[in-house]
């Protein structure tokens, strides 16, 4: 072994030690909400299709149908050979869904976030060093492409907008190009920014908001558009409520047309294929039906986050469809996950650096493939664990 492979081993080992090590496991998807793992079947608490839509005839039906007539994959990036003619019909369904302009589809979440704000904040294009204001729990790939695009963030304190208002006028009179850059709906917590008040300081302070709207597309806001509403820019995906994969950039037409010449994801990225694109297009056809099943997602998380409190645990702030169970500490979490795990429930043990140190917890989303039973079951056996687990030890 060379040098470099025994630092990589220490660090694994010390990583392991601490209780922080991941590792892949091989599923297969099973009922409706549930997966199976080493021949078992568990109830899936873990994953975000949060409309059930994963497995939608009619996702899997349009899938197969594009397939067999535009082939497995599209062959090129967008700006070569792989721009399909599928692209623009998704796109405006999207561009109107999300109230924009335009619109353009990604391969996925973490590269279009990296590559879009890398682009949007180039300090070259813009003429000087933007300042960035940018909410501390936002999720990795927000602080990726701000970090690609060489920027140091001004971080306000999670949905604190008086923070945020002290950094703004702190920088009132600069004429530096401003942005805020937040979640909607932030994927470990389940709670949902203020972005009327986001929108707000944005005006007064003339800066560009770019939100990502992710895990509130398809399950929040009427019809399943979300939470961006008043947001410049709004970055999103479909392989969360919408069932699929691949993500998206809703946007004015003329930063559309800049980003087809700038964002590195969508120039040197080959193009998402046609069998998924075929999923994506069934998935936006099938949303505006879809009231029904937001409304028992809806109920599913309340009527769980209520017994969960009866019971003594932290579910923090969460008003939505993810709601944590918040330990503290790693070893709690994991040791409640396997729990859960005997006991046939997916609930996988969230750690640092994913969230913060001392804040360790349970990260449940709730489905539309769920049922009222399920939920009632999953809190039955977390009522059977310790005091020591119930309560947040950070």
């Amino acid at each position: 072994m060379n040098g470099s492979e025994s630092r990589y081993r220490a660090w694994l080992e010390a990583r392991e030690g601490s209780g922080l090590l991941r590792e892949l496991k091989p599923v297969q998807p099973d009922e409706p909400g549930c997966v199976s793992y080493g021949g078992e079947s568990y109830v899936n608490f873990s994953g975000n299709d949060y409309l059930g839509l994963a497995r939608h005839q009619m996702l899997i039906e349009r899938s197969s149908s594009w397939a067999k007539r535009y082939g497995a994959g599209a062959g090129a990036s967008r700006l070569v050979t792989g721009n399909l003619e599928l692209f623009e019909g998704i796109e405006s369904k999207v561009a109107a869904l999300k109230g924009h302009e335009s619109a353009i589809v990604m391969a996925s979440g973490f590269q279009t976030n990296a590559a879009v704000l890398q682009a949007i904040l180039d300090k070259k294009v813009l003429g000087a060093e933007p300042l960035v204001f940018s909410d501390r729990l936002n999720h990795a790939s927000m602080h990726f492409g701000c970090q690609a695009a060489g920027l140091r963030q001004n971080r306000y304190r999670h949905c604190d907008m008086d923070h945020l208002a002290t950094l703004l006028a702190k920088h009132e009179h600069t004429t530096a190009p401003k942005f805020i850059l937040t979640e909607s709906v932030f994927s470990m917590d389940g709670d949902v920014a203020p972005m009327e008040e986001i929108t707000r300081l944005a005006s007064a302070y003339g800066a560009t908001l770019i939100c990502d709207d992710a895990h509130a597309t398809g399950v929040l806001g009427e019809g399943g558009k979300g939470l961006s509403v008043g947001a410049d820019i709004v970055i999103g995906t479909f392989s969360k409520a919408l069932g699929s994969y691949g993500a998206y950039v809703a946007c004015s037409n003329l930063i559309q047309d800049y980003l087809i010449n700038r964002c590195s994801g969508l120039i040197y990225s080959t193009a998402l294929p046609p069998p998924v694109l075929g999923a994506i297009d069934a998935s936006l056809d099938l949303l505006p039906g879809l009231d029904s099943e937001r409304a028992h997602v809806a109920l599913l998380a309340a009527h769980f986050r209520k017994q969960a409190n009866d019971l003594g645990f932290d579910t923090g702030a969460s008003v939505t469809q993810i709601v944590p169970v918040i330990v503290g500490d790693t070893d709690t979490a994991l040791s409640m996950s396997a729990k859960l795990k005997a006991s046939g429930f997916w609930a996988t043990a969230i750690r640092p650096p994913t969230v913060p140190d001392g804040t360790a917890r349970l990260r449940l989303a709730f489905s539309a493939a769920h049922t009222l039973r399920q939920v009632d079951d999953l809190l039955e056996v977390l009522s059977r664990t310790s005091a020591k687990e119930r309560v947040n030890t950070a």
